[in-house]
């Protein structure tokens, strides 16, 4: 707590030791006693007043600033016109006297609520695909690729294009499930992954169960039971 005014200092500091009971709270009376503090110790919050008498309370917070960039930094004092110059220091908060108990309060639970958990990165979103084979790499686009099923003999998927074209891969369905799953690929069976955006038709196919086609091919791929709802749920109908 740095203010030149003793009473105001104690008026603050009772206040501030009735929110954080276990704080420990260093004063100064004076710009000179401020610069020695911060020369000697790291603080979490600095309370500030603008006048000290001696020095303005915003040279202060400069060098607080350059000392100790996480500090959070409360200017409290009797005048509304230093605000501009408290935004240009990035202060945390500015306070006027006489100190309203309930702005305390509120400036110490900002400055020592704990930071919100950064949000986890989306997977990246893939718009081209390694598909090796034969000893060689074709990049395919993968709004070009219509399906992708296993090649039946254990090695690997085959994926279909929009062009009518078809690749071998080496690399499993269940990978490309989980590499183009977040994105519309979705899983209708355990031999095939479709590309939602170009489905064209889902009908009855033997049995109770459904198949569907997609574009630019009239391959029939069947549906597996159990994944006949989230389909329906993930194209909306």
């Amino acid at each position: 707590m740095i203010d030149d005014e003793k009473y105001s200092r104690v008026a603050l500091v009772r206040q501030i030791e009735g929110f954080l009971p276990h704080a420990e709270i260093f004063e100064a009376g004076s710009g000179a006693q401020a610069v020695e503090l911060l020369e000697k110790h790291t603080f979490d919050i600095l309370f500030l007043d603008i006048h000290l008498g001696d020095m303005e309370g915003t040279t202060i917070a400069a060098l607080a600033r350059r000392l100790m960039p996480q500090a959070k930094i409360i200017f409290a004092t009797a005048y509304s016109d230093y605000a501009v110059r408290a935004f240009e220091l990035r202060a945390d908060d500015y306070l006027l006297k006489p100190f309203d108990p309930d702005r305390i309060r509120e400036a110490l639970r900002r400055c020592t609520a704990e930071p919100a958990p950064a949000a986890s990165a989306a997977p990246p979103v893939l718009h081209r695909i390694a598909v090796n084979s034969n000893r060689s790499t074709t990049l395919l686009d993968t709004d070009e690729i219509t399906y992708i099923e296993t090649d039946g003999i254990g090695r690997g998927c085959i994926l279909h294009t929009i062009s009518g074209k078809s690749y071998p891969d080496t690399t499993s369905l269940g990978e490309y499930e989980s590499r183009l799953g977040e994105q519309d690929f979705y899983r209708i069976h355990k031999t095939c992954l479709v590309h939602l955006r170009y489905i064209v038709s889902i009908f009855p196919w033997t049995g109770n169960s459904f198949a569907l086609r997609v574009r630019g091919t009239d391959s029939v791929l069947p549906i597996s039971r159990e994944r006949v709802r989230e389909l329906r749920r993930r194209l909306n109908i």
